[in-house]
């Protein structure tokens, strides 16, 4: 089974992660998110501008300017990004008639598949960016803490 966030998700959480990651050190520059987080610089103005519109992070302009998550990551959830980037709607087509489902006439997978998708949904809203940082901070000490190959 494979479960993937498109890449405007990927991206929006990457940047996200990052603001996260730099929370109350000031304005990011959008070259230093496409740095760390390995995002195509050009491609990054379109995903920070979705996630302002979406009011999740505030960008402001000039040489001091640069972009800064707009409430403290923990009160933005992985579904708050995902939403914003790709947006999250329940599945109504039918997996086995390729139609709509309605609730006289479901198929017979309907309720696992909407069982799971509640699940996944209830998953992203209480993963927090506070979470995220946290074990992102963690995976790097470990990291550096490995002793490197020598070839």
């Amino acid at each position: 089974m494979k479960i993937a966030l498109g890449r405007k998700g990927d991206y929006s959480v990457r940047a996200v992660l990052d603001l996260s990651l730099h929370y109350r050190k000031g304005r990011r520059k959008a070259h230093e998110i496409a740095t760390s987080m390995r995002i195509p610089e050009n491609y990054l103005p379109r995903i920070l501008a979705d996630l302002v519109r979406a009011g999740l992070i505030s960008a402001t302009a000039g040489r001091d300017g640069g972009y800064e998550l707009r409430r403290p990551p923990s009160q933005i959830c992985l579904l708050d990004v995902v939403d914003a980037a790709e947006g999250v709607t329940e599945i109504r087509t039918c997996v086995l008639r390729g139609i709509p489902c309605d609730k006289d006439d479901s198929c017979a997978v309907h309720e696992a598949w909407s069982a799971a998708q509640t699940a996944m949904t209830q998953q992203l809203r209480k993963t927090t960016f506070s979470e995220l940082a946290r074990r992102q901070r963690a995976s790097s000490v470990q990291a550096s803490k490995r002793p490197k190959n020598k070839a």
